[in-house]
């Protein structure tokens, strides 16, 4: 009996002392080092691959070890992460695929794996980790397909090798973030050329992307809509190639993309002016389109009286996403939004008057809608959707329509997952960064 009420009141002290840790610390105890979902599989950092999922994951509690750097376990965690993915080939350091952009997100990581390491004086480490992220800057820059003329867009990298011709909002987030990250790490200073194939990424999707009319940006769009892999593209003006929708979680990538770009960016660039340009543009869009719960909705152009139409879209001769689901308050993209206000805020890129009063709104939205206290002392993240694409043509279903984002196989809603998880930790870092400062 007294055994048991030991154990009781330890796990209550465990618990309070959860609980008085600051958000940020308490996704990475609760599920980051723990168990999360990835796209609706169970993944952990000691097991999962060099994807983007985990990536992300594990780039968040880096964020948070550089907050917090007495919390040595987080960074030995990411580091094994790390390590189980090297080859020790010099020729493929680390094992990505060829012509897929989201392969590249997780070599973010390697970043701080270097910078730390050499703060810690692991010169090996150090070495061995600037070795991959190299391995992985040239594999995009030099072997990744590319929209070539005389279609519009040229340069711009493609999703993915089975999406021929197409820029994802995505694709900004998982590779030319990762690209400013490898010249504000290892390139020269003075090279501009880097930074201007970064910014025509940006510039490319932005003008092709962008209503004007609804400052939003489309999910996707095609420089040849007429490609079988296209089909969900629009075949006529004035949004011409571009898909149906605005989801909540690809204009999330794009916006954090374009912080984190901005923040290591020389502010000397040619360039630079025109991607503040668009990062004001598209905070100012999404601050219209935000909620007064403080979030943001799956499609950002409706509110929750928004359902699919119970009739599903006809596509390649059968009909798909059939329901009625509504539309919903959105985690994964909510983490993002509030993360890249409160970045662009301490940058000094956003206007504090206008745009503070959004930022804590956003994160007092996601601590009220999405995170919830366990019996355990843990903490979880709910409502988030698993994932969403578009084609390519052996995969008809995925149509880019308000029925496929809200209705559709593969869209559905799931909790504790990555890209929430991640979103949310980053915007609890940058947060709590502000709260220090005001000290």
């Amino acid at each position: 009996m007294k055994r048991c009420l030991l154990l009781a009141m330890s796990a209550l002290l465990a618990t309070a002392a959860t609980a008085q840790l600051p958000y940020s610390r308490q996704m990475v105890e609760s599920l980051s080092l723990q168990d999360f979902t990835n796209n609706r599989n169970h993944s952990t950092l000691a097991t999962a691959d060099f994807s983007y999922v985990p990536g992300l994951v594990a780039k968040s509690v880096l964020a948070t070890y550089r907050l917090y750097p007495d919390q040595d376990g987080y960074w030995q965690q990411v580091k094994a992460y790390a390590d189980r993915q090297l080859t020790g080939d010099a020729d493929r350091p680390v094992r990505i695929g060829d012509n897929d952009i989201d392969a590249i997100n997780a070599g973010k990581i390697f970043f701080d794996l270097y910078s730390v390491s050499l703060e810690k004086g692991d010169i090996a480490s150090a070495a061995k980790y600037k070795e991959a992220a190299t391995y992985m800057y040239r594999k995009l820059k030099t072997q990744h397909t590319r929209i070539q003329a005389p279609l519009p867009g040229a340069g711009g990298f493609i999703h993915k090798g089975k999406y021929p011709d197409q820029m994802w909002l995505d694709g900004l987030y998982m590779g030319a973030a990762f690209l400013a990250g490898w010249e504000a790490t290892f390139g020269e200073s003075g090279d501009n050329a880097g930074w201007a194939d970064i910014a025509l990424q940006f510039k490319t999707i932005h003008r092709y992307t962008w209503d004007k009319k609804k400052q939003l940006n489309y999910h996707a769009w095609s420089a040849n809509p007429t490609d079988p892999n296209s089909f969900w593209a629009n075949q006529k003006g004035p949004h011409l190639g571009c898909s149906k929708e605005f989801w909540a979680r690809g204009c999330g990538w794009y916006f954090a993309a374009l912080a984190d770009v901005l923040e290591v960016m020389p502010q000397d660039h040619p360039d630079y002016k025109a991607l503040v340009k668009i990062f004001r543009q598209v905070a100012q869009g999404l601050a219209r389109r935000q909620s007064e719960s403080g979030s943001w909705y799956q499609l950002l152009q409706y509110d929750e009286n928004m359902t699919g139409d119970g009739i599903g879209d006809l596509s390649g001769g059968r009909r798909y996403n059939i329901g009625t689901a509504p539309n919903y308050l959105e985690s994964s993209a909510s983490g993002m939004f509030t993360y890249a206000y409160l970045k662009g805020l301490r940058l000094g890129l956003l206007d504090e008057k206008t745009y503070l009063p959004v930022a804590t709104k956003a994160w007092q939205g996601l601590l009220d809608n999405f995170i919830r206290p366990n019996p355990d002392g843990s903490i979880s993240i709910i409502q988030s959707c698993a994932s969403a694409g578009l084609g390519p043509a052996r995969n008809p279903g995925r149509t880019g329509t308000a029925n496929y984002y809200l209705c559709g196989g593969d869209t559905g809603i799931t909790q504790n997952e990555g890209k929430a998880i991640g979103s949310f930790t980053m915007a609890a870092c940058e947060y709590e960064r502000l709260m220090m400062r005001r000290k």
